[in-house]
């Protein structure tokens, strides 16, 4: 248990910070609580711990939180991640009274971006490649919200191509098949950590089972190696993590989102 131990301290001393949201508008302080602002009417909430906070002083800071976003008519949706790991007494029970819901929890994997090269040839009659044009990139939005299962919706496209023209490091993956994109991927290199990010990996259905999503990854953690990167963390779903526990990293802890909607 040493690794993941030392794995979930650089995690909580170097990702829980202004490293965790790069591509904020506006950034609040909030006692504990970032208050974070994105584009598109995103509100977005985290904290590097919530000290030694009751649960009435949780459920004040909830309050006081939400009301900080209430009161900017241009926020629509609101995000709480909220961490297994953390002492955080009342926590669920004060975010669904401040009508919060929960997501689905998702697991969060650390571990050497080596061990994700290991394993991820690319299958035949498949293309990599980094997209990042208007089009190639609302194309690429489209297909994930189509293996997600969701609505068809610009949102993401549109905060995809403003962090593209802050030129902030991102970098956006594409797996092709037949001229057809069929996966997709985001690497997020974190400045001044060992860390780069390897977020939204998303596969066609028809397409799953055929070494995609790891070639995809591999494809990610060659490109943050080449940056000077160690480690690669990423949230993941009940799918992608199996992948990621054979290729070598480790499931340090969990994150659960909690939404709002205006």
């Amino acid at each position: 248990m040493i690794k993941p131990n030392k794995y979930l301290k650089a995690y909580d001393d170097q990702l829980r910070t202004d490293a965790e949201t790069p591509s904020a508008i506006h950034v609040e302080k909030l006692d504990v609580l970032r208050l974070v602002t994105f584009a598109g009417g995103r509100g977005f909430i985290t904290y590097r711990d919530l000290g030694s906070l009751n649960e009435d002083g949780i459920s004040t800071l909830v309050g006081q939180a939400l009301e900080h976003f209430r009161r900017d008519a241009q926020i629509t949706t609101i995000e709480w991640k909220s961490r297994g790991h953390d002492h955080a007494p009342g926590l669920h029970e004060a975010l669904l009274a401040h009508g919060f819901t929960p997501d689905e929890p998702e697991s969060i994997m650390i571990g050497p971006l080596e061990a994700l090269c290991s394993d991820g040839s690319t299958p035949d009659g498949v293309l990599l490649r980094q997209v990042s044009s208007d089009v190639e990139v609302r194309a690429m939005s489209e297909m994930v919200d189509e293996a997600f299962g969701d609505p068809a919706s610009t949102r993401q496209a549109d905060a995809l191509l403003a962090r593209l023209a802050r030129n902030d490091g991102m970098e956006l993956w594409v797996a092709e098949t037949a001229g057809r994109m069929v996966g997709a991927g985001r690497l997020e290199p974190v400045p001044g950590t060992g860390f780069a990010g390897i977020w939204g990996g998303a596969v066609l259905e028809a397409y799953r089972g055929r070494g995609i999503y790891r070639a995809l990854t591999a494809a990610r953690a060659k490109s943050a190696l080449a940056q000077g990167k160690t480690l690669a963390h990423s949230d993941s779903t009940e799918y992608s993590r199996p992948i990621l526990e054979r290729s070598g990293l480790v499931k340090v802890s969990t994150t659960t989102p909690y939404n709002w909607s205006r």
